[in-house]
Parts: C-alpha cells; structure tokens; sequence
C-alpha cells in the first residue's frame, strides 16, 4: 500500500437513483465546503439534491479529468463501473466507496465511517491499494479491434439453453476446450464476484494473477485454472447460426459476439487505485460477508 496525497476536487457519484443519499449529499457537501476543497457532481446525482447544486456538474466521463479523487455512494456495482471510465480516461484517480446496503468486497466503508474515512483520504492519510485491471480485445475479421477494461472480470457466455463451444489459449498455447454456459477471466479483485459463483477460487488482490473459470462445463473435469498476471489469454467461440453468445465486463457493458471473433484478455497497463481508510482488513472483510465460521 502506498499514501495519498492531499487533494482539493472531490468528484461525488451516487448509485442511480439511491433516494437514500439525498440528505447525505447535502452534508458531504457543506463538509467539503467548511474545509476549503471544491465538489464536482456527476449529473444523475446532482439531480438527487435535495435543492440545486451549486457545485460543477458533469458527466462521469468527464467528471474523472477534473477530480483528484471520487467519493461513490452506493455499492460494488457503482464503484466497478466508475473504475472503468477512470481507466477508459487514461487518468490515475483513486476511489472512495461509501455502502450504502451491506458491507461490500469494494465499497467496504459504512456509513458511520463516512466522515473519518473521507476526513483520511482528503489529509492524505488513507492507504491507497492498486488493483490489478483487464484489457479486452474483440478481433472481428478486417474490423478494428474492439477494446474494453474491466476491473472484475471478463465473461462469455450464452442466454439460451444450448451448450457454447469455447476453445481457450495461454500464451499461444492451446489450454482446453470449454463446453458449457461460458467462461470467466477474473482478477484477484474479481475471483469473489461471478468468479466465486461459478465454483473459482478466491486469490488475495495483491497476488499477480488471472483466473480462467468454466461456468457450469459439461466435461466435470474442466476445472478452474489460475495463470500468471502477464498471461496473454484467447478465446475463440464457436458461434453457429442460432447461438447466442455475448461477452461482458464487470457486469456493466457488453455486446453480442459473432461468428469468427476472437476475444484476447491481458493485463491492463493501469491499475485501479482503492483507498482504504479502515483498519478492516481484507480477510475481516472476507469472514463476514461469506459469514465464515458462523453456524
């Protein structure tokens, strides 16, 4: 873990929709404003204020080239997809994640930490985690290639009932042969999402990684499989005519493959930065959101 350094332009993003930030909104901002740092508000959420902003309002695409950080009010969901834009930007901001439900994988704070953990992060004093991320690359015929990163994880998979037929390369090395719902490329970030679901190990985040998951195999010997972090990774369906195979990034966008495509994942050269402001630690966070060792 490293520190990080004091900042002046705290970016706010709330879940869509999340009424219950409302009144929280209005309290982050009149704290931001007693301590001298400027708020920028992403669109949707300005329109969750209770009166009008009197902050800059901007779209999350353009929200992460002004900021020095984001501060997310929701969940896991929220936060994936706002890492997403920040590394589609080419920028370095960290993230802040506030739950507002139960403690999540991301979003770990809660929120009585809210004012501790922000008054950390805006000072300096919070840890800062960097968190590997995945770079997708569709290759469709004499198409341009079709690139995408992702924080959790890299899916394809099918939306009838039909077996899907997926042949799997590390390294240029033929791997397997995969028949079955689809398959899963997680980080060490990402082995506790889909990943878990669907039978995949848990790898701690600071271990350089990917893990490669069946979903549902016909063959019960196609077990997960974990490669190192600078594998390079390629998937070729086989796609015929009443298929329906998609592949998805973190849950939060995706499109329908075609026949011929093939579906190159690596390490992405930028790395998520998670701030953690809480003495939690990642195992804590671990025992109780899987309830370990409870009856």
């Amino acid at each position: 873990m490293n520190r990080l350094p004091p900042v002046s332009r705290v970016g706010i993003v709330a879940k869509h929709r999340l009424r219950e930030a409302a009144p929280h909104l209005a309290d982050i901002s009149a704290w931001l404003r007693q301590r001298g740092l400027q708020a920028v508000f992403e669109t949707a959420t300005a329109g969750l204020c209770a009166s009008p902003c009197d902050w800059p309002v901007r779209e999350r695409e353009g929200l992460v080239r002004e900021v020095d950080m984001v501060l997310v009010l929701g969940g896991d969901g929220t936060l994936l997809g706002m890492a997403d834009r920040i590394a589609e930007a080419g920028v370095s901001i960290p993230i802040l994640g506030i739950n507002f439900g139960s403690l999540g994988f991301l979003t770990e704070v809660t929120l009585p930490e809210l004012y501790p953990s922000l008054e950390a992060a805006v000072t300096g004093r919070a840890s800062v985690e960097e968190r590997l991320m995945l770079r997708s690359t569709t290759t469709r015929g004499a198409s341009p290639p079709i690139t995408h990163l992702g924080l959790n994880d890299v899916v394809i998979t099918k939306t009838a009932s039909r077996l899907i037929d997926l042949s799997v390369w590390v390294e240029e090395e033929f791997l397997t042969r995969v028949k079955g719902d689809g398959l899963i490329i997680a980080t060490p970030t990402g082995s506790t999402a889909y990943n878990l679901a669907a039978g995949g190990p848990i790898v701690e985040p600071s271990v350089n990684a990917l893990v490669i998951t069946p979903i549902a195999p016909h063959t019960l010997t196609n077990r997960p499989i974990v490669v190192p972090s600078a594998s390079s990774i390629r998937v070729q369906p086989l796609i015929e005519e009443r298929d329906e195979v998609y592949v998805t990034f973190d849950g939060q966008a995706g499109y329908r493959l075609q026949s011929g495509d093939q579906i190159g994942v690596r390490e992405a050269g930028t790395r998520l930065r998670l701030i953690r402001p809480s003495t939690r630690s990642y195992f804590e966070v671990l025992r109780e959101k899987l309830k370990w060792g409870e009856r």
